[in-house]
């Protein structure tokens, strides 16, 4: 694997004239609604580098994680089911049409296999395992949910893209067909097959695989399969957005919302588990998933922090959750695994 393909390339030609048309587009770089800041205006490098010598013994799990194995390229119920891999990794089953969205099967999150390595136990699906893909939704290019090597090996079975503006650079660069991919700007929409209808949608956070940072965009996306609406959050830190969709396009039947990797010196570009449960009730969302965890160590938390913070102010609002175990099936309106099962 070449390290340089690992990176991707810069949106360029046609690509980079429709990103310089975006709305969003200003200053040379994708900006998000309000100004967001990487870092608290009180933090510094030396408080994060004290933070890194100083991490929490149960940063990683103690042991081996438990999974749930399925065979996942036939559903013969026709039901619309969720399938969560760990962190933000997920599949949707809606009723022949097999969709699958940020994934990351390689075992580490990062350009290099020697740097934030999954969890032992949580690597358990491969692209192996996916034969056919009607749809992949991609909503940014970090690592953590564009990965090279795991993009790589699902082009031959991948139908239809449908992605954040500025992505397609990198699909074309690593060999994807241009005609199969649409990029989405915010509040564009698509119709890839017959009763499914897709909305790309702001999310508050930031782009970029090297050192030049914003060059594509971020999105949550709003999926409607028939009667159906589910929230794909993205990455993204609080803010009005959640509520303005919540208005405009709710109530959403369920809402995958990023819970983890989170730190009082980066407030706004990741949610505290608190806010996550609050951008589910702005929403209005009759059930959350809280992913973006159980899987990767990205920042300083323990690995169990976010779902136990965000579980219990769940509970303290009234808001409805699921937490399956990875594999695990989510049926919408007929079950929703909530056993805590990292304890």
């Amino acid at each position: 694997m070449s390290i340089l393909k690992t990176f991707g390339r810069l949106p360029e030609g046609e690509y980079i004239e429709r990103t310089h048309r975006s709305n969003q587009f200003h200053d040379g770089a994708f900006q998000n609604i309000h100004n967001t800041p990487m870092m608290a205006k009180d933090s510094s490098f030396t408080k994060l580098l004290r933070d890194f010598f100083s991490l929490p013994p149960d940063r990683t799990p103690a042991k081996e994680i438990k999974s749930v194995q399925r065979e996942l390229k036939k559903n013969p119920s026709g039901k619309n089911s969720i399938t969560w891999f760990g962190h933000s990794s997920y599949a949707l089953q809606a009723g022949d049409k097999f969709i699958l969205v940020d994934p990351v099967f390689c075992g580490y999150a990062s350009p290099f296999p020697f740097m934030v390595k999954s969890f032992k136990g949580t690597n358990t699906y491969h692209a192996n395992d996916f034969k056919e893909i009607d749809l992949l939704i991609l909503t940014h290019d970090h690592y953590d949910h564009l990965d090279y090597k795991t993009i790589q090996s699902l082009r031959p079975n991948v139908k239809k893209v449908i992605c954040s503006l500025g992505l397609a650079s990198h699909l074309v660069f690593w060999g994807y067909d241009p005609g199969k991919i649409i990029e989405l700007d915010w509040w564009e929409s698509a119709e890839p097959f017959d009763d499914i209808h897709i909305q790309a949608a702001p999310a508050r956070h930031f782009s970029g695989r090297g050192l030049k940072r914003g060059q594509s965009l971020w999105s949550s996306f709003i999926l409607q399969i028939k009667d159906k609406k589910i929230y794909l959050g993205g990455d993204s830190g609080y803010d009005t957005h959640f509520k303005e969709i919540g208005e405009r396009f709710g109530p959403f039947d369920l809402a995958i919302l990023e819970c983890g990797q989170y730190n009082e010196k980066w407030p706004l570009i990741h949610m505290m588990p608190e806010e996550t449960v609050q951008a589910g009730l702005d929403l209005r969302a009759k059930m959350v998933l809280p992913v973006h965890w159980g899987k990767f160590a990205l920042a300083f938390h323990s690995w169990t922090e976010p779902v136990n913070r965000f579980t219990a102010e769940a509970k303290r609002l009234k808001l409805s959750y699921t937490t399956p175990m990875i594999g695990e099936e989510i049926i919408l309106d007929e079950k929703y695994p909530d056993k805590e099962w990292w304890m």
